[in-house]
This record gives structure tokens, sequence and C-alpha cells, in this order.
């Protein structure tokens, strides 16, 4: 946890401090392997089949926990098209890491959800009897997974944001935080699915709503994994600020986001506030 001196948040009389989870390891960093873990567990050393886009961190962590901990790796990458283009620097590196990559369409990749669907896809990657993992990893296991980073954030800010996608480490830190708390979930994609999403994980992994949580969907910047200038060069600025590394898709919008909500007096004075970095940029 460390405390930074920013006077964009101290002149509203709000207090800014950070959670390095991007320091937990250079391959596995913050919430992808709190989430990950717990399922790897699962898989008992089968094969783990997973999903996401071109550029998803959840699918580079996974492909990296295989190369660490010697499983077999299958991603599921939405976009047919993408099988005859180069690979881009994102799935290069879960190819170097060891992961089958299986392209669908995206008409295909929407209804994974259903069995029938799903069974043909893994039939036709060979991963039958393989252990699934979520796109984004987030199931039960991992929201129960994501409760331990609140049990660490107890006693130390009034609210935790954190930049979420499917609403698995929000799920979970709202879960582990004190009552006092309240955590933040700052939505990095469009489409106003995220506290519906985040409560049905909450009810998968607990049986009930947990914890004080709340939802805020104005920052996702037109959808994932754009980063239109005004965001880069915010999350430039805040390097040079505090020389803390600013990974664009997740963490620079939740700290734009917590910014402008504190700007707008979101926060009564006195308020401190932290942010949970839960991811690195991406050196490609």
């Amino acid at each position: 946890m460390r405390e930074l001196a920013d006077g964009r948040f101290e002149r509203y009389g709000v207090r800014l401090l950070v959670k390095r989870d991007d320091l937990i390891h250079p391959d596995l960093v913050g919430n992808k392997w709190r989430k990950l873990a717990p399922n790897l567990a699962a898989a008992a050393g089968r094969t783990v089949v997973t999903f996401g886009g071109a550029y998803s961190n959840h699918l580079r962590a996974t492909a990296a926990a295989g190369r660490l901990l010697g499983l077999p790796t299958v991603g599921v990458v939405r976009g047919q098209e993408l099988a005859d283009r180069p690979l881009n620097a994102s799935l290069a590196r879960c190819a170097a890491d060891g992961m089958r990559l299986r392209f669908v369409d995206r008409s295909t990749y929407r209804r994974l959800p259903e069995p029938a669907t799903l069974a043909a896809v893994l039939r036709a990657a060979d991963a039958t009897r393989a252990y699934v993992v979520p796109e984004g990893g987030s199931n039960a296991l991992a929201v129960r997974g994501c409760r331990a980073l609140g049990a660490e954030l107890r006693g130390h800010a009034d609210v935790v944001g954190v930049a979420c996608g499917t609403g698995g480490t929000l799920a979970g830190l709202a879960a582990g935080l004190g009552r006092e708390q309240r955590a933040l979930g700052v939505a990095v994609l469009g489409g106003g699915f995220l506290g519906r999403d985040t409560a049905a994980l909450q009810e998968a992994a607990f049986g009930h709503r947990v914890g004080a949580w709340s939802v805020e969907d104005r920052f996702a910047f037109g959808g994932y994994a754009r980063v239109p200038p005004a965001l880069d060069a915010f999350a430039a600025d805040f390097e040079d600020r505090h020389g803390v590394p600013v990974e664009r898709l997740y963490v620079a919008k939740l700290l734009y986001g917590l910014l402008a909500l504190t700007e707008e007096g979101a926060f009564p004075r006195g308020t401190t506030v932290a942010a949970v970095i839960t991811g690195a940029p991406f050196a490609e």
C-alpha cells in the first residue's frame, strides 16, 4: 500500500492510496492470479480452456500460468478472421507460452454460454476433457479467491476502487472488505451489464449479495481495448507525477474515473480512496 500526494485529489480533501497488486508476480499479476489460482487447483493437472479477445489480459495470464506450472492451455479467441492474420503481440505471447489458440467466429463466441455450442467448440479444439475457465476468469471460485484482496484492505480506506471487465474481482473484493468500507467498480466495457453480473457472481459464490458496492459505467471510453488520446495522455501524466506504471486498458480508466468522481464531489472531504492497481503495462 502506498499513499500518493496528488493535489488534484487533495484540494477536495480526498486522500489517495494505491494497492500495488501489479507487483504480485511479473507474469501473473494482480487480480488475474487471484482469480486463476483456485481454478488451476481445481483443474488438477487437466488441460485448461479459456476464452477472450485478441488483446485479452486473461488469456496471457492463463498461458503464463500454464508455462510456469506445466499445464496445457487452450485459448478460444473471438474472431475467426484473426486466424488468417499475423498474431498481434498479445496473442503471440500466449503462443510463445505454449497456449494452443483456437479462433471462432463472433456469432459462435456469443453463443458459448449455450452448452451445445460450448461442447462443439471443445470438440473442435480436441479438449472435451478439459477444465473450462470462463472469459475473464470470473466464476464462483475466482470470486472467493478475490475475497482475500478485500481482507488485505480492511482498515486502510473508506472507498476501494477497482477496474472491472466481468465483475469477478469486484464481487470478491466487496465480500472481503470491512463493514464500514465500500467497493467501487469502474467498468472498462460498455453495455451496462456489470452490476447485474457482479450480483450474479456473488450469488454463485456466497448465495447472496455481500458487502457494500456499486458500479460506475461512465469511464469505458468507448469500450474494451479503446484508449483514446485523452486517456493515454492522462495515464502518461499520472506516471510522470507518481512513478507508478499505468496499464491502459483497465487501470487508466479506474484512475481517470476516481479523479473525475473526486472533482464532481462524489467523495466527502476526509475520504480515503484506495485504487487497486490490478495489472501492469504489457511490454511487447
